[in-house]
């Protein structure tokens, strides 16, 4: 054993790892929170890839070492932090309790040291399972399972957006069993896979940055000209929405106030878009379009519903137009049909309230 064989054996990993922390040093728009997380991740793999490569080493040796239970419960207590971890950068808004399971498994670990709850190293040097043997593997099935579910019902709105999000679970969930299955498979397999996933993240949210507006977090209006392209055949509507009375609030209040309208907005027309195929776009100032895939004229009336309903528990107010796809329409015709929709209703708020309009056609 020696530092250039841990080198070798894990050059790949260390090369990602390197790779991944200049990224993260480099002028990105990342929160730091985000950020931090994912320096601990890749800190936590170094630890346990040089954990494991330790007591791997230990556990070809016919002497007992003391040292190596003490590496055994580092390394099953890393594999759950490193997991909880993943899921959390994934989703940043789960509370801090998804880290009991792991911090339980790390309390069962080190205490199997002198008890072997977990797991048993004998005065020959063989290892053997406790009574829990199996606890790690099912925790982190646990947050992989719980990682699995999150992607796929966040996917049911937008499927392409979680591929990644999906292939990383999985590869991730196949790693870590394999070594159960597998003879051959060892926990390099793990320590690669999870850096390689955590690049693959971090790309995935360079193309959310690419694909989305920045206030809103909707998808903006390069990917609307996107998909509509893509979808030149599928889209069965066009709704528009547009804020109404936006000008008045960024005089009187100022234009973080009408920021703040705006992200409102959009997510009272997010929140009514749940079914799939419903994709929300902000293409301008206040200016916001779906594009309704398969949906008939009755479940875009419903959706309708559904916007206004969910504006009217906010301060604000919009007004709305659609159109449903007949022969020879295109997607641009649709849109200026609802347009068109829009536009007399918003002459009628703005004819009943007398406020100033912002939109000129």
């Amino acid at each position: 054993m020696s530092v250039f064989d841990y080198f070798s054996d894990h050059w790949g990993m260390l090369v990602l790892i390197l790779g991944m922390t200049i990224a993260l040093t480099s002028e990105i728009h990342l929160e730091k929170r985000m950020v931090n997380r994912i320096a601990a991740t890749n800190v936590m793999l170094l630890l346990y890839s040089a954990a494991c490569y330790i007591e791997t080493y230990l556990g070809n040796q016919e002497n007992f070492n003391i040292l190596r239970p003490v590496l055994s419960a580092v390394c099953y207590s890393l594999i759950a932090f490193i997991l909880v971890n993943i899921v959390m950068i994934v989703y940043p808004k789960q509370k801090a309790y998804l880290l009991f399971p792991a911090i339980l498994n790390a309390a069962l670990c080190f205490i199997s040291i002198p008890t072997g709850i977990v797991f048993i190293i004998d005065e020959y040097n063989h290892f053997h399972r406790g009574t829990l043997g199996y606890l790690t593997y099912f925790i982190n099935a646990l947050y992989l399972a719980y990682l699995l579910i999150n992607v796929f019902k966040s996917g049911r709105k937008q499927k392409e957006d979680y591929r990644i999000l999906f292939y990383m679970a999985l590869t991730s969930l196949f790693c870590l069993v394999a070594p159960l299955f597998v003879e051959t498979a060892d926990m390099h397999w793990f320590n690669v896979t999870i850096a390689v996933n955590i690049m693959l993240y971090y790309v995935y949210l360079l193309q959310q940055f690419t694909k989305r507006d920045p206030l809103t977090k909707l998808l903006n209006r390069q990917t609307y000209y996107s998909d509509a392209e893509k979808y030149i055949n599928d889209v069965t509507a066009v709704i528009t929405m547009d804020m109404n009375g936006l000008k008045e609030i960024n005089d009187s209040e100022g234009h973080v106030a009408g920021d703040t309208a705006l992200k409102a907005l959009a997510d009272c027309f997010w929140t009514a878009a749940h079914k799939k195929g419903q994709r929300v776009y902000r293409i301008g100032g206040d200016e916001y379009v779906i594009l309704c895939i398969g949906s008939g004229e009755d479940e875009v009336k419903s959706l309708i519903e559904r916007i206004r309903a969910e504006v009217s528990e906010t301060p604000y107010t919009c007004s709305i137009g659609y159109a449903m796809k007949s022969e020879g329409s295109t997607i641009d015709s649709l849109y200026h049909q609802a347009d068109e929709m829009l536009y007399e209703e918003k002459k009628e708020f703005y004819a009943r309230t007398g406020k100033t309009r912002q939109r000129k056609r």
